[in-house]
């Protein structure tokens, strides 16, 4: 028997195994009876609705696992380019990680589905020598990895995910707890840049039982994955607190809220922060940003450090930036800018040196002994610059 219980759904299967599962199955759909997907929140223009977005996309790689969120992303997916003049080509990817010993049955078992829909299926391997902790962590990675490598090996530039409105409450109450700011409090993004990719998510608005619904009502079968209810793993432990918090009125409903209003919120953010950086007469080069920045000098400290993060990040590559960090960072460097005195510091791979006269140097840190050499150097031959 397959470790994740492949359940038939509303269909009779052969076998003791199988019939043991069929009665598992029944007893739970007593308590949550199968609905049409119509009921589910899916009408012929809903699905419209939900791939519209990504109808320009030069083809998109559905992330199918097997469970019942991703078989009914396919299932959608499908349906909606049959009703498409001209829709993206889809291609289904299975990750297997190689954690359990059933992996490769089961993403053979996605790749039969995905040929009765007549979409081309890929099994990614995960391969190499397995981590010991932070296991679901980093098979996320890996798995983000494999998809947006065969995504830019076909020539698909998007990479669609069925992740969902609990994954969504889970998400945020995940950060929630561990502190987070407000653009972490605004949960996923439905639609985000990734590798020069999109990462698309266009079910964040549904819930699991409204995607198993879809999956019964079509009598497709998907598998169940007992990790879901492993202990050892994070958001599992987050689940069971989830079920708890919502006793209390802050269940799926309220963290979905909050994260619409943090999203607005972080929003509104970023567009002020965008304005004040196009309002600077800077000069960036790649490795180098120079500029006065004395207009930053009255701005808010949430503006001051979504500014670091934007200039130090774009010095950097991209390096992610830890938030403590950046925050202390940005309180010191608010309180130089409005004194008017210098301040040096060294973040996420660059240098940042803000002179007395509020102009700001950031280089990378492997740079920033050649920069001095070369500034000596023309100082020597021209004098004293002024600023």
């Amino acid at each position: 028997m397959l470790a994740r219980e492949m359940l038939m759904c509303n269909r009779p299967e052969p076998g003791r195994a199988y019939a043991s599962l069929a009665r598992k199955r029944r007893a739970r759909s007593a308590k949550s009876p199968s609905r049409a997907p119509a009921e589910a929140g899916f009408s012929a223009s809903d699905i419209v609705a939900l791939f519209g977005p990504w109808e320009a996309a030069r083809g998109i790689v559905l992330g199918v696992s097997g469970g019942p969120d991703s078989v009914a992303l396919m299932l959608l997916a499908a349906e909606w380019a049959r009703g498409r003049a001209a829709p993206p080509p889809l291609y289904v990817a299975t990750v297997d990680h190689g954690l359990r010993k059933d992996s490769r049955g089961e993403a053979e078992m996605v790749a039969r589905w995905a040929a009765g829909l007549a979409l081309p299926h890929a099994i990614l391997a995960w391969d190499g020598v397995k981590p010991k902790s932070r296991i679901q962590e980093r098979a996320r990675e890996a798995r983000y990895e494999l998809l947006f490598e065969y995504a830019a090996k076909i020539g698909a530039d998007h990479v669609m995910t069925a992740h969902h409105a609990d994954d969504q409450a889970e998400t945020i109450l995940f950060r929630l707890l561990r502190g987070t700011g407000v653009c972490g409090l605004s949960g996923m993004a439905s639609s985000s840049e990734r590798n020069g990719l999109i990462l698309a998510r266009p079910l964040l608005a549904h819930a699991k039982a409204d995607l198993a619904a879809l999956c019964e009502s079509r009598a497709h079968p998907f598998f169940d994955d007992p990790s879901n209810n492993d202990p050892g793993y994070a958001r599992t432990r987050i689940r069971r607190l989830g079920g708890l918090l919502a006793d209390e009125g802050l269940g799926r409903a309220a963290l979905l809220r909050l994260g619409r209003r943090a999203a607005r919120a972080d929003a509104a953010l970023a567009v002020h922060a965008c304005a004040v950086r196009a309002g600077l007469a800077a000069r960036r080069e790649p490795g180098g940003f120079r500029a006065d920045i004395s207009a930053l000098a009255d701005e808010p400290e949430e503006i001051l450090l979504r500014f670091l993060a934007h200039e130090l990040k774009l010095i950097s590559g991209g390096k992610p930036l830890r938030l403590e960090r950046l925050e202390a960072l940005a309180l010191r460097f608010g309180q130089a800018l409005r004194a008017g005195i210098a301040f040096t510091a060294t973040l996420g791979g660059a240098a940042l040196r803000l002179e007395s006269n509020r102009t700001l140097v950031i280089v990378r840190e492997g740079a920033r002994g050649a920069a001095a050499k070369k500034t000596h150097k023309e100082s020597s031959r021209r004098g004293p610059e002024r600023m």
